[in-house]
């Protein structure tokens, strides 16, 4: 009998999304078949603290399943490459920009990606400025306001008025210092997935989600048991082919390694495409989109974790 990989799979973390986190990784501890890997969780608290240090004699393969800052902006990405473990997922400067919004955006502006416009401004900016109008002023109503490292919808707000916008400042500061303002699109919300190596990546069917309010927040994501997305979407076969195009050009222009999940707006009427973000270590629970689009792409969830293992290794050895 072969021996089997030991996969060590971290969940948990300090962020707003700890509990995001232990939701993905149990659906990774169920899925992995028991007779090719030995998986055991790592949890960390919500302290930071790890309940084991681990080593090369511990695991032969790490599964980060954290969502945010901590665990999906390159800390602990760099932290498993000093130990010379194999870790699944992108490297420490790809999560790091992918995390940051601003980063992120002056990439891809970098690269000919197309957003939706924005701008952003430091916690000092918005205390002590005379005229909050004068940071905003570019955009038009309605805008999104966000902490500018954080996932999952959180600490997101859509506003109308300036005192909406001052309440939504408010609360994305609670959670970064770096505020994102963007320009609202009425569009329909697009993903896609991307697998693979920084050379040959593949881009999944694209999605559609389903927002059923004025947009896609945290409750509806995690809480409710409402459908959130149609998978494959129903889209113009130019239009999916320009997803898939740019979801490998967004991962490319990060870095990326492993997999990542693309982000899209797409206005029918101009027929344009903005790409909203990138997202380095997507949600993997029963109901995550990014792998139910790898399974109708023809990847089922289990040869999907096998892959991103594989992945893994693959970088560690080369």
């Amino acid at each position: 009998m072969t021996e089997r990989l030991r996969v060590a799979v971290l969940a948990g973390g300090p962020s707003a999304e700890h509990e995001v986190s232990l939701q993905s990784a149990q659906a990774v501890l169920d899925a992995l078949p028991r007779d090719r890997y030995e998986p055991f969780p790592v949890i960390i608290d919500r302290q930071g603290r790890w309940p084991v240090e681990l080593r090369r004699d511990l695991a032969d393969v790490v599964f980060p399943v954290l969502h945010g800052p901590f665990g999906e902006d390159g800390v602990v990405q760099g932290y498993l490459q000093t130990l010379g473990l194999p870790y699944v997922g992108c490297g420490v400067l790809a999560s790091a920009v992918a995390m940051d919004k601003v980063a992120m955006r002056r990439t891809f502006l970098a690269e000919d990606l197309p957003v939706t416009p924005y701008v952003w401004f430091t916690e000092h900016d918005w205390r002590t400025t005379t005229d909050p109008w004068a940071l905003v002023k570019s955009l038009d109503w309605p805008m999104y306001v966000k902490p500018a490292n954080m996932g999952s919808s959180i600490g997101i707000s859509r506003v109308t008025s300036m005192d909406e916008l001052r309440a939504g400042v408010d609360l994305a500061l609670a959670h970064d210092r770096v505020v994102v303002v963007e320009q609202g699109v009425s569009a329909r919300e697009l993903i896609c997935g991307v697998l693979g190596d920084h050379d040959s990546p593949r881009a999944s069917v694209p999605g559609e989600l389903i927002v059923s309010g004025q947009w896609l927040d945290y409750e509806a994501k995690y809480l409710s048991r409402a459908e959130i997305a149609t998978i494959p979407a129903v889209l113009p076969e130019r239009v999916a082919d320009e997803v898939r195009e740019l979801s490998l050009r967004a991962f490319r222009a990060i870095n990326g390694y492993g997999l990542a999940r693309v982000d899209f707006f797409y206005e029918e009427d101009s027929g344009r495409l903005y790409v909203g973000e990138i997202n380095t270590m997507p949600g993997f629970t029963a109901r995550s989109v990014y792998a139910r689009a790898w399974a109708e792409s023809g990847v089922p969830y289990p040869d999907l974790l096998r892959r991103l293992i594989d992945l893994a290794l693959a970088r560690s050895a080369a």
